[in-house]
């Protein structure tokens, strides 16, 4: 008899489809976001400015640092304008002391203490056993000896100094508040910055929030908002000594560029420097003080430094609007070291995004950022136990990469450190005993998404003894292991016949087989999948 083998070594039996879909579930990459700052870092940084405040700078320092080129000028005292409320069906105006109302005619009304709701329709009640009638608006309420208060559904009731009016377009009510620019401020600098930082601290963002309202007063039916469409407004509620002091201090300050108002954009947290203006918000003019300047004591700042964030594909797909096989993100940096635009990676094609746009999208504290990845990819075909396998990979943008194998459930130890390119490529051998699942985790404890590697036995299969018997050998050795044997018949793998594994890891088949096509499987357990070898032809001599 002849005995015709293709090989040694052992194949596999399973279902390739449906592991290499398990794999790429598995494996896919892992977004490692990290960065700097929080805010659109354009302007003064106010933990930036606390910083130096700390260090013994004065506030003028201060603001001449972040807005260079700049002078301080003095502004006569000014009212402003403050959207308080807006497309609102109903807003009531609360006073305890007596105070009054000025119609839109003109015509002057006492009012008694307590709470007056309104409509769209503008209807007041002037006397206790009266019904409300309309009244032509605006409608100007006007305070006696203590401040009035607004009640706005959702929000908390608040107290303002100067005076509120209500307008109404007949069906829904805008309330603006009159006041005077330094009460204004009042009002502003607490809830902006801690009235626990040092005066100096204090004064600059007073001069900065002063000098920001008056360069951006609205045309219209008021100035500013009361939120960080221009900056937070609390009214008295916020007022803090400290705080007034600063604005006290500082009483008719403004920062000036040439002669004219400049625009004191201010934010929390810089990373380490700020932004040119047309660098944070592409499309901008150049400004000349609003340039990208060294920011070296921002460190103080709690976001000095943020992240890691992980997002899988298809969770930053579905956040970034690209519902289907996201494959890699990169970015573009602009001359400010903040990111101007994110390339996303698709099946048909790439997709580049504005850097603000996705600082929103994926609720990031500033396009101060990076983008790593982390993936791995599985072998095409299970290891053969003792020979081990290849991990593909990509680990870029990462610190600290490394090779874990899953002990247990939830718990990893080290398998092998990683090396990867300039290109984040990296390729590591893998032997284990047993199929095993592998993942890689950085230093910040982020961790990619798992890979399996099946381990197969070592099954070894030939015709001995002159070609009379079927004898193979299987590693690792569990002795009693049946080993089937099997012979093609037509397009159909049939049992022949089963053998045992004897305790040195030897099976033996029957004597003198006839021809055929022969392979022999072994199904061992023990966290191996079955292994079969290649086939055996046997033919008459």
């Amino acid at each position: 008899m002849l005995a015709l083998s293709a090989g040694a070594s052992a194949h596999v039996q399973g279902s390739p489809t449906r592991d290499r879909a398990k794999a790429k579930e598995a494996g896919g990459p892992t977004f490692v976001v990290s960065g700097r700052g929080w805010g659109h870092g354009v302007g003064m940084s106010q933990y930036g400015a606390l910083g130096f405040a700390r260090r013994g700078y004065s506030y003028t320092r201060i603001l001449s640092h972040y807005y260079p080129g700049t002078q301080l000028a003095k502004s006569d005292p000014a009212q402003i304008r403050v959207l308080l409320a807006e497309k609102r069906a109903k807003v009531t105006v609360i006073s305890e002391a007596p105070f009054r109302l000025r119609d839109g005619e003109g015509k002057l009304r006492p009012l008694r203490p307590g709470r007056l709701d309104l409509g769209p329709g503008l209807r007041v009640k002037l006397k206790a056993e009266g019904k409300p009638i309309p009244l032509p608006g605006p409608l100007t309420f006007l305070p006696g000896s203590l401040p009035l208060r607004l009640e706005v559904r959702g929000k908390p009731i608040r107290a303002y100094r100067g005076w509120l009016q209500v307008s109404s377009n007949g069906k829904a009510l805008e309330v603006v508040n009159h006041v005077g620019l330094e009460q204004y401020l009042y009002g502003v600098v607490p809830d902006e910055v801690p009235d626990t930082w040092p005066p100096e601290a204090l004064k600059a963002q007073a001069v900065a929030a002063r000098s920001y309202a008056v360069a951006t007063r609205k045309s219209g039916a008021f100035d500013v908002y009361a939120d960080t469409r221009s900056q937070v407004y609390g009214g008295v509620g916020a007022e803090t000594f400290p705080a007034s002091a600063a604005v006290d201090a500082t009483a008719g300050q403004i920062v000036t560029y040439k002669g004219r108002v400049a625009i004191t954009y201010f934010f929390s947290t810089s990373g380490g420097r700020t932004a040119a203006i047309e660098d944070a918000w592409p499309g901008s003019r150049p400004v000349p003080y609003l340039v990208s300047v060294a920011d070296p004591y921002d460190s103080l700042s709690p976001h000095h430094r943020w992240g890691p964030v992980a997002f899988t594909p298809g969770t930053a797909g579905s956040k970034l609007g690209i519902r289907k096989g996201l494959s890699d993100l990169t970015t573009v940096v602009n001359r400010s070291g903040r990111v101007s635009s994110v390339v996303a990676t698709t099946p048909v094609g790439r997709v580049e995004l504005r850097a603000g746009d996705v600082r929103r999208m994926l609720g990031l504290r500033s396009t101060w950022f990076t983008i790593g990845v982390l993936s791995l990819t599985p072998p095409s075909a299970p290891a053969v136990w003792g020979t081990g396998a290849k991990l593909a990979g990509i680990a870029r943008g990462v610190s600290g990469v490394s090779l874990q194998q899953g002990v247990t459930a939830g718990v990893w130890e080290p398998a092998s450190p990683v090396v990867a390119g300039k290109d984040g490529a990296f390729s590591v051998l893998v032997k284990p005993q047993a199929t095993t699942t592998y993942r890689l985790a950085s230093a910040g404890k982020i961790a990619s998404g798992t890979v399996r590697v099946s381990v197969a036995p070592l099954v070894r299969f030939s015709l001995a003894e002159g070609g009379t018997i079927l004898r193979g050998t299987v590693r690792p050795i569990y002795p009693g292991t049946p080993v089937d044997i099997q012979r093609l018949d037509g397009n159909t793998w049939k049992l022949f016949e089963q053998a045992r594994l004897e305790g040195r890891g030897f099976f033996q088949g029957a004597l003198r087989p006839p021809p055929g096509t022969y392979r022999a499987r072994v199904a061992p357990g023990h966290g191996l999948v079955p292994g079969v070898t290649p086939v055996l032809k046997v033919v008459s001599a």
